[in-house]
């Protein structure tokens, strides 16, 4: 077998693939739930400018993940902690863009080192400390899933109530603050929202990569759509096929889940950039034509 031959079949290698897809269906259900709450929160990722705050809170939560690793309690409950402690914190300290980057700039490298320390400490298996940075894909149990849907069905119902406003107030703050629209609350509930969001996508793409299921779906989506309806719909559906997609070609390799769920979410948002340029190009060439006398 030549070296080619073998990296390829550490990529894609599908023996046995029938019994192994059986050890990952808590991950495909899990991953329908995170695709849906990923798209739906990365659509005001992208309208508030936030995707600098994603990473920013998937530090912490992977320092909250690792502290529960460490003390041997439930690792999701642990990673949310973290999420909320992070979010929080950026809601009140960075009430402006400028100061809000700088909050986070601050809370980084803290989350980081306190996350390698608690894996320094940490005696157990290497895989369930390299599964918080690059994920993992049958590691949701069942106690695992009962937070993971219970959280989803929490940060659902919060969106769904904060939706309209938090779009008059997203698009534009300034308006909305003056007809009344709790801007600041809104601003602050969402970051919550936002940690709950990233909490659950770490345990599944790692927190060092969160940022291709809470941001890249929603910035493809938006390459080719401003429809309030369509936006969401295809996040959503963007976010879901990169990690159902992710899922089912990770279990078929020694690799990783992280690098198939970006490289399908990055190819997803190649795509939409290339039909939204396209678009663009043909819209502007058709208004300046000259028209008919």
């Amino acid at each position: 077998m030549t070296l080619a031959d073998g990296i390829w079949q550490q990529i894609f290698n599908y023996d046995d693939y029938g019994e192994l897809l059986a050890l990952v269906r808590n991950s495909l259900i899990a991953g329908v739930a995170l695709g849906l709450i990923g798209g739906l929160a990365g659509v005001f990722v992208i309208m508030r400018d936030l995707p600098f705050a994603v990473h920013g809170i998937s530090e912490l939560s992977f320092a909250g993940a690792s502290a529960a690793l460490l003390l041997e309690v439930n690792v999701v409950a642990g990673s949310i902690v973290g999420s909320i402690v992070a979010a929080g914190a950026i809601g009140v300290l960075g009430a402006r863009a400028r100061d809000r980057n700088s909050a986070i700039g601050i809370l980084m490298p803290f989350g980081l080192g306190l996350g390698v320390l608690f894996l320094a400490l940490y005696k157990g298996r290497a895989a369930n400390k390299f599964g918080l940075l690059t994920g993992q894909i049958v590691a949701v149990d069942t106690p695992q899933m009962t937070w993971l849907l219970g959280t989803s069905a929490v940060v659902l119902v919060a969106l769904a109530v904060m939706w309209r406003p938090l779009t008059f107030a997203s698009a534009d703050p300034d308006v909305a603050e003056a007809r009344g629209v709790p801007v600041r609350g809104l601003s602050f509930a969402f970051m919550i929202v936002l940690g709950l969001a990233v909490a659950l996508s770490v345990q599944v793409v790692g927190a060092l990569l969160v940022l291709t299921l809470v941001v890249t779906p929603a910035a493809a989506a938006a390459r080719v759509t401003a429809s309030p309806v369509l936006l969401p719909l295809l996040s959503v559906l963007f976010a879901v096929v990169s990690i159902e997609g992710g899922i089912l070609l990770a279990l078929g390799s020694s690799i990783p889940i992280s690098p198939y769920v970006t490289t399908i979410s990055f190819t997803l948002y190649a795509v939409c950039r290339l039909a939204g340029s396209y678009r663009t190009r043909r819209w502007g060439s058709r208004r300046t034509a000259p028209q008919p006398a």
